[in-house]
């Protein structure tokens, strides 16, 4: 079976021409077009045990995995024995004619085969199938098998040499897989505490330098490759605040300059970048003029922090202490960054912008890693010689030509004298009325009172059917508009009004006006002595009662002291009728408003409330 597949990868043409047919005649399927389970993997066995042969005669010649088998008269557009095996298994995954994890187990065998330098040609050919591989019915059955293939390619590969080659793999890896690929991601926020910071522990001979400061400032390390233990651990967070607030001290005692700055071209320096800082307390010095250095210390400190602020994350264990050190710390990190030139503040608004963008990350991780992908929407495609037409509704849309339809259905819809109809005051204030009622038992935020439409209809309607119920709005607010026949009792008498303030203005306006027409008869009539006996005997015996009263009034004011209000409104009936007055012109203003429609409801519903 494998010599005719050998045979058969050996003929030229495309795989299509001849993948069905070798299959079928070596397998024999019960199915002419697709195998079974027991025949998938017959054939993948057969397939693996082929491809380790021919890796092994690759070796064993000396040549190139990819290239084996390829003479040097062929052009170069013509494949190896190895790349024309793995087309042909593509193609049968590709056609569901095998099963779909085949190509990628294949893929998987012939990098552990190989060297370093060969897999770098296998990850080519694999980059250029990036498009078929990645297929829903093929990355569905071989998307760990190719997860587990890239991820012991990067094991195998160094971090220090091979940085292009791993930049390769991550980014197959990022277009391979969707965005919210849980396996990318570090759920449970594990950090690498392998990642240490090696640095001298005793002072050198023979160089004058701040040893101590030198330890302190490297020591920060620690904290920074673990910054979990400081939320667990209040000894390790106070040694790491006086720690910081050395290192911080330092860089404020000794700021650098716009020269200094421009001489350290943090550009030039970027294309010889290097992942960690020379430990040596010999660059002591020259470490603290570099710009780039701070920077990197300074934005650590800021990472860390916002680790320890993240919502949700340590609020069981952090103290409103540590918060504020945490703040306190961050503001003159920040402060720091902002002058460390060059471009201080758009570094530290760079920073703060990633920062910020770095949070929406941190909780989508929390949420689960829930898919944010959106399947792209099928168009239906239309026959050319049908054009779809747009519904046409008889009124402009298909509300308004449903209301009407259901018009047409009942022609006496729109006559109806109870569709539309004001309702009677008792009947719109019985709710509230209800809800005042004590034994009813109804919960004080489930009030009708509460509700500023309700409220605000109602005022309306009292102004136009209950004028004397809207006037109690000011005095007893919503509640004291409500028809008091509505009420209970014990409820009533809260808002019942005083029946003697209506009859003394009356009679006050009575006087008023008879004291009136007497000072006018007076002056009008012809000065005679006997007329004028005649107007003063009248006039006496009209101002008999009004005397009688003031004195009275006076003789209780002095006997009680301070005049009850009645007994103010008795004395200065002038101020009084003035008052009333006023208030009649303000109640005629409020009605004419109610009834216009022009009173603010805004302003109605703050007194409401």
């Amino acid at each position: 079976m494998m010599e005719a597949f050998r045979r058969a990868i050996l003929q030229p043409g495309l795989p299509e021409t001849f993948a069905l047919k070798i299959v079928q005649e070596v397998i024999k399927p019960q199915k002419q077009t697709k195998l079974a389970q027991d025949e998938n993997q017959l054939l993948e066995n057969m397939l693996r045990s082929l491809l380790q042969e021919l890796v092994s005669s690759a070796v064993q010649s000396g040549e190139e995995i990819m290239q084996y088998g390829k003479s040097i008269d062929d052009e170069d557009e013509t494949q190896g024995v190895i790349p024309r095996l793995l087309d042909v298994v593509l193609y049968l995954c590709e056609k569901e004619h095998v099963e779909g994890g085949m190509i990628f187990q294949l893929l998987e065998d012939l990098t552990e085969m190989s060297t370093m330098r060969n897999c770098k040609d296998i990850f080519r050919y694999i980059e250029s199938k990036q498009d078929i591989l990645g297929k829903q019915e093929l990355f569905a059955r071989g998307k760990l098998v190719m997860l587990r293939t890239c991820n012991q390619l990067l094991r195998r590969l160094s971090k220090a040499n091979d940085v292009i080659f791993c930049g390769r793999i991550l980014m197959f890896l990022a277009h391979f897989f969707p965005l919210s690929e849980r396996s990318a991601v570090n759920i449970k926020g594990v950090f690498n505490t392998s990642n240490e910071t090696k640095y001298e522990k005793d002072p050198p001979e023979g160089i004058s330098v701040d040893f101590n400061f030198y330890k302190t400032l490297w020591s920060l390390q620690d904290y920074f490759c673990n910054p979990a233990s400081l939320s667990t651990s209040p000894v390790k967070w106070q040694k790491f605040t006086s720690s910081l607030m050395v290192v911080l001290n330092t860089f404020e005692a000794q700021p650098l300059s716009e020269e200094e700055g421009a001489d350290n071209n943090l550009e030039e320096e970027a294309t010889t970048f290097n992942i960690k800082y020379l430990t040596s307390s010999k660059l002591m010095g020259l470490e603290l003029k570099d710009p780039s250095f701070r920077r990197h210390i300074l934005l650590q400190c800021l990472i860390l922090f916002d680790y320890l602020k993240a919502p949700g994350k340590n609020d069981k264990d952090s103290s409103e202490s540590m918060k504020e050190e945490i703040k306190s710390c961050e503001d003159r990190v920040k402060k720091l960054l902002e002058v460390t030139p060059p471009k201080g503040k758009d570094f530290l608004h760079s920073i703060e912008h990633i920062l910020e963008r770095e949070k929406n990350w941190v909780w989508w991780k929390r949420d689960g890693c829930p898919p944010f992908e959106k399947q792209p929407v099928e168009k239906k495609t239309v026959n050319d010689g049908a054009k779809k037409r747009r519904p046409r509704w008889r009124l402009g849309n298909k509300e308004l030509s449903q209301l009407w339809k259901w018009a047409d259905q009942n022609p006496n819809a729109l006559t109806d004298p109870q569709r539309v109809r004001t309702p009677a005051i008792s009947d719109y204030w019985k709710p509230l009325a209800e809800d005042m009622d004590d034994s009813a038992g109804i919960e004080a935020e489930y009030h009708h009172k509460n509700k500023k439409v309700y409220c605000w209809k109602g005022l309306r309607f009292s102004a136009r059917q209950d004028l004397e119920g809207f006037s109690k709005f000011t005095e007893h607010g919503i509640e004291g508009v409500v028809p008091l026949e509505l009420l209970p009792s014990e409820v009533r008498s809260k808002f019942q009004g005083k029946p003697s303030d209506r009859s003394k203005r009356a009679k006050k306006e009575e006087t008023k006006s008879a004291l009136h027409q007497v000072e006018e008869s007076q002056i009008a009539t012809p000065a005679s002595e006997i007329d004028g006996e005649g107007i003063r005997a009248d006039m006496e015996a009209s101002a008999a009662p009004m005397d009688t009263d003031v004195t009275a009034a006076t003789g209780n004011n002095s006997q009680g002291g301070t005049p009850t209000p009645d007994e103010h409104q008795k004395q200065s009936p002038d101020t009084d009728v003035g008052q009333e007055g006023g208030q009649s012109e303000a109640d005629a203003e409020v009605e004419a408003g109610m009834i216009d429609g022009e009173t603010d409801p805004e302003a109605e519903l703050d007194h409401v409330g």
